[in-house]
């Protein structure tokens, strides 16, 4: 939606009205009121203009005025109802169309939205504006689907049922922030015509050691006047304020200027104009440099790409004077309106635009710095710092990631409010127990070690439960984002195991959970996968090979054991040849880890078994001969065969002592 955010509302722009001659035309006055920008003072003049117009197109010409009043001053819900009425009395601009599309994207209606944008655009195909309405909507719905971690809050203490907006620390150790308000209390007592509210002025507050911040107090000084004041910013030191002013006159408006003041002690000096452009456009909402060189403003002056841009002048300390404007150009400036510049310590540029695709109103924009007064790549903050509806007026607390913001979406007191944001950091959490893979018993005292590959490392011991955890509680405990971990679990008389998990692309918090279970290997027989032979045969299958790689990473992950591996053969033939096969076939097994493995011989010794340890299956059946003999089929005989045709091991001892490179040399 088109936003012109007015100063009294929101903005701090006013421009130049015309001189309202004492004239009983309704629609006349209306007419001039309107284009002075007194949107709250025309809606009545058109209202009575209406009842005494007869012309059924200038009826509709009035509905269509009082609409655009009240989606000027920030009232849509009235807005699309009068557009409404527009539209039935035969307004014949379709532009109506589009103000009600744009309204139902500031109210998070996003599916109604796109509909009427595409009534819009069967009216009018060429205007450019749909597609950026119906792509941004889209855009909207998956943001609101998928928010980024920011978590922002309202804040009670600060906020007015009036109009509180565009926070600024105003302190060295951001404990005083200044902000705009248009709540009872200020300097001046005129009403505005656009609003029908007061004049906004500056307030105070001050945070407490406890972290609560005081009543607001309006900034009883030279800083306020008669006129509107606000949008304001400091430079690093906090020794300079530079501001918003409007003007006021008996007989209009007058247009907004950059003022600026020095701080001398406790007290403000008497404000000093920046004339930067001629008081009937508005300038306002300026933003330092922290080199106190560069102020980036707002602005409708002539020579932007449409409504308010971006621009900045620069400060020559040795003339004492600041340069002429420049345009921050197309990639940050649009045909619509970019306002309330802020620049971060680190030299980006946040603003806010309803020229770029955003959720609704006005949305929070983020450009990288790129040079010398230079900026690029805007990025919408997205949800929730962005909503539905108008979200500006940006402060970071230092390069902390938190801050404070301004939005009028639904959740404050009303008007526009302060809100708080920060980011959370991710909190990761590894838990898990650890069992013995036979008994399925907890076992306790069982240590588990993680390292992760930013060179952390911790490690701890299960309880008696068999539970452990690595949780924030200690810096040597950390589960740290973008980082990968190795996991191992050892317990003695048990094969270590091993384990991974990674934080890498997590944008959220994540509690991992793991459930570990070690093999124990004191008078054991463990198995393996299954290593087969064809019959009366010791060679290798080359799928066998892979399964003896299973041994080859155990005996890696646990380097103190030495292992008999064991072969076992079928019923056929006699038990000295199947001795004999066995024994071949053990061999191999060992030739291969130590040949082409490269495992220490020393730590594997085959162990052929014949025929004398048939399998036992899961249900106690044991595949000896005589069981064999009862089964029907020669598949089935022929594959109990085979399953007895195994290789598994036992755990010898676990006292070998690795060689080192030395040692192996000298030998």
């Amino acid at each position: 939606m088109e936003k012109n955010k007015i100063f009294g509302a929101l903005v701090l722009f006013m421009a130049m009205t015309l001189t309202v001659n004492a004239q009983k035309n309704f629609k006349q006055e209306a007419d001039v009121a309107f284009e002075g920008y007194k949107y709250y003072q025309a809606i009545d003049m058109y209202k009575k203009a209406y009842t005494k117009e007869s012309k059924s197109d200038v009826k509709a010409e009035i509905l269509f005025k009082i609409a655009e009043c009240y989606r000027l001053k920030e009232d849509g819900k009235q807005a699309a109802v009068w557009y409404d009425k527009a539209i039935k009395a035969k307004y014949d601009d379709p532009i109506a169309i589009l103000h009600i599309a744009n309204i139902y994207k500031t109210q998070g209606n996003y599916e109604e939205a796109i509909v009427h944008y595409n009534k819009y655009k069967a009216a009018n195909p060429g205007d450019k504006r749909v597609d950026r309405g119906i792509k941004s909507s889209e855009l909207a719905k998956e943001w609101k689907d998928n928010p980024t971690r920011i978590i922002v809050n309202p804040m009670p203490l600060l906020n007015s049922e009036a109009y509180d907006f565009s926070p600024v620390f105003a302190d060295k150790k951001n404990d005083e922030l200044y902000f705009t308000s248009t709540r009872q209390g200020s300097a001046g007592t005129e009403v505005s015509d656009v609003t029908g509210m007061n004049f906004s002025d500056v307030y105070q507050t001050k945070r407490d050691k406890k972290g609560k911040w005081s009543e607001p107090a309006v900034l009883n000084e030279t800083i306020n006047s008669p006129a509107s004041e606000g949008a304001a910013c400091l430079n690093e030191k906090r020794s300079i304020m530079y501001f918003t002013r409007c003007g006021v006159e008996k007989k209009g408006v007058m247009g907004c200027s950059i003022f600026w003041a020095k701080r001398s002690g406790q007290k403000w000096g008497e404000p000093e104009l920046i004339a930067v452009a001629a008081d009937t456009f508005t300038v306002g909402h300026p933003a330092i440099s922290a080199d106190d060189n560069t102020l980036v403003f707002s602005s409708n002056m002539p020579g932007g790409k449409g409504g308010k841009d971006l621009w900045y002048i620069t400060y020559d300390s040795k003339a004492k004077t600041w340069s002429e404007p420049t345009n921050l150009g197309s990639e940050i400036n649009t045909a619509e309106d970019e306002m309330f510049p802020y620049i971060r310590e680190n030299g980006e540029l946040y603003f806010s635009s309803n020229g770029h695709d955003g959720m609704g109103g006005l949305d929070l924009f983020k450009a990288a710095s790129t040079g010398v007064n230079q900026w690029s790549g805007v990025e919408n903050l997205q949800y929730p710092m962005n909503s539905e509806a108008n979200d500006f007026g940006i402060v970071f607390e230092g390069m902390k990631d938190r801050g404070y913001f301004t939005t009028s979406r639904e959740g404050g007191k009303g008007g526009d409010d302060i809100w708080e944001f920060y980011l959370p950091p991710m909190l990761f959490s590894l838990e898990g127990t650890v069992k013995d893979i036979e008994t399925k018993e907890l076992l306790a005292n069982a240590k588990v070690k993680i390292i992760g590959t930013d060179g952390s490392s911790a490690e701890v011991t299960t309880d008696d439960k068999g539970y452990f955890s690595f949780i924030e509680n200690g810096a040597d405990r950390y589960i740290n984002p973008e980082t990968s971990y190795s996991l191992v679990v050892e317990k003695e008389k048990y094969l270590a195991a091993k384990g991974k998990e990674t934080t890498v692309g997590l944008n959220t918090s994540k509690k991992f959970v793991h459930e570990y279970e070690l093999q124990p290997f004191k008078d054991a027989v463990i198995k393996l996968p299954l290593i087969e032979y064809e019959y009366n045969k010791a060679d290798l299958r080359a799928n066998s090979k892979d399964s003896l790689n299973f041994l080859y990473n155990t005996m890696i992950d646990n380097p103190t054991i030495v292992i008999q591996l064991r072969s076992h053969t079928d019923f056929r033939g006699s038990a000295r040849y199947n001795q004999s096969l066995s024994q071949r076939r053990a061999q191999s097994c060992v030739d291969y880890l130590v040949k082409e493995k490269g495992i220490d011989p020393e730590r594997i010794v085959a162990k052929g078994m014949g025929e004398n340890e048939p399998i036992k299956m899961a249900d106690g059946t044991l595949l000896d001969e005589k069981y064999i003999n009862t089964l029907k089929s020669e598949e089935e005989k022929e594959a109990a065969h085979q399953r007895n045709r195994r290789t598994d091991f036992k755990v010898l001892r676990d006292d070998y002592v690795p060689k080192t490179a030395s040692s192996t040399e000298e030998k």
